[in-house]
């Protein structure tokens, strides 16, 4: 599996740009739903550090919006969490 699968914030980052009203957030918004996540704050360094590894591995992909960057899954981002969701899927289900 892709290296970037070994990152649970790489995972969880896709997971909420997947969940995205309009398929994208800004990089702000992004962060803040993860803190609420992980009920921790988040170093911004980290943070943007892992969303770069993400969209120079071709699984997303940012605009500008003013003042602000939209980002958004790449169909290479969105296939790769649908195999790591199938995965957990099938894995839990041997389980039971």
């Amino acid at each position: 599996m892709a290296k970037w699968l070994q990152s649970g914030r790489r995972r969880d980052m896709c997971v909420l740009l997947a969940a995205a009203e309009d398929g994208e957030l800004s990089g702000q918004r992004l962060k803040t739903r993860l803190e609420r996540r992980y009920d921790t704050r988040i170093e911004p360094q980290s943070f943007y550090g892992a969303l770069d590894a993400l969209e120079s591995a071709g699984f997303v992909v940012h605009r500008e919006d003013g003042i602000a960057d939209k980002y958004s899954l790449t169909e290479a981002g969105e296939q790769r969490l649908r195999n790591q969701f199938e995965w957990m899927r099938e894995a839990l289900s041997e389980e039971s």
